[in-house]
């Protein structure tokens, strides 16, 4: 899974995204239009257990693309950006929550209008688009009733996400790329100083009314948090009176907000989380590991990870009657443990 990162000017995005991929701020970030990525690994306690049972000779996180994209002007989303944002399954927009270098207070609400607007903006441009080639050939009726309820929608300055629409809807919608049916997690950037304070009720209202997810943190700390050696990062934090680290928090608000769950694989090998759709059917998901599996999918013995934990080992979960042999149209859920039967 891949999520843009997007933000005006100055609201500390490219920092943010130094902080929680590790990428160096050396290097060329932010330019019109252009993409730099980072892979981050999501932190999960599950997988840690797991790897205290089986002793593996590896342990494997699920992972998830960071994009940062340019910005562009003061007033904006560079053009080339919001291009670049429909090819990402999710957006983390970066809001300026402290005042700037010449002391203007932040305006994060202004700041998420900015980017709501040009987004639904640049989803009308092709929607309209559309409706006139469609209204030509008349080759889909289906279709261009569906696009002209898109552009009602648009035109009511609403976001599509804040829409309900069917499976085949949201399919034939999504190969278009439209950036306001994407799932957006907004990063509030806050000064130091400000840790621990509440977000305001105002964003907050803001943020629930459009079924946003939110998380609020400091680029800044989590830069220098970024740049000390692991084992002393707890002591930083706990001089700044925090449990965890905020990047920590963003990464699995992230893996979140685009509904991903993690199915787990165990062994001596290896212990590993696997990033699946929730609501994944066990031989889409076995497929996820190799497509052998997935084609020959037989059944799939499931151990809930904390009865793992609990019993210690999976034959008291088989006595214990924690494990359970589930087909083809079981859907995986958060936590699995699973072990594919399959025909070569």
């Amino acid at each position: 899974m891949k999520i843009g990162l997007v933000g005006l000017p100055g609201s500390g995005k490219t920092t943010i995204f130094s902080a929680v991929t590790g990428r160096s701020l050396a290097g060329d970030f932010g330019g019109a239009g252009k993409a730099t990525l980072g892979v981050v690994k999501v932190p999960d306690e599950r997988v840690d257990a797991m790897a205290v049972i089986y002793q593996p000779k590896k342990t494997t996180y699920a992972e998830i693309l960071f994009s940062d994209l340019g910005s562009g002007g003061q007033d904006g989303i560079d053009r080339g950006a919001l291009h670049a944002l429909r090819e990402v399954d999710a957006l983390c927009q970066v809001v300026r929550g402290f005042p700037d270098a010449m002391g203007e207070e932040a305006d994060p609400e202004g700041e998420i209008m900015t980017l709501e607007s040009e987004t639904l903006f640049a989803d009308l441009e092709i929607a309209e688009k559309r409706i006139e080639r469609l209204a030509k050939d008349l080759s889909d009726p289906w279709e261009l009733d569906l696009m002209k309820r898109v552009q009602a929608i648009l035109e009511e300055e609403v976001s599509l996400r804040r829409r309900n629409f069917g499976d085949e809807e949201i399919k034939r919608l999504t190969g278009y790329g439209f950036l306001s049916l994407k799932p957006l997690l907004l990063v509030i950037n806050v000064a130091e100083e400000a840790l621990g304070e509440e977000v305001s009720p105002t964003l907050l209202a803001m943020a629930e009314e459009r079924g946003l997810g939110m998380v609020a943190l400091s680029g800044v700390v989590e830069a220098e948090v970024a740049q000390i050696e692991e084992e002393e990062q707890g002591e930083y934090l706990a001089a700044l009176g925090l449990e965890e680290s905020a990047r920590d928090r963003f990464i699995r608000a992230a893996y979140d907000v685009v509904d991903l769950i993690s199915m787990l694989t165990v062994g001596s090998d290896e212990c590993r989380a696997w990033a699946i759709p929730r609501a994944t059917f066990a031989p889409r998901a076995a497929g996820k590991i190799h497509s052998d599996l997935e084609r020959g999918f037989i059944r799939a013995e499931v151990i809930h990870w904390r009865d793992l934990v609990e019993l210690g080992s999976e034959a008291r979960c088989r006595e214990a009657a924690k494990l359970r042999v589930e087909g083809k149209e079981y859907a995986i859920q958060d936590g699995d443990v699973v072990h594919v039967l399959f025909n070569v």
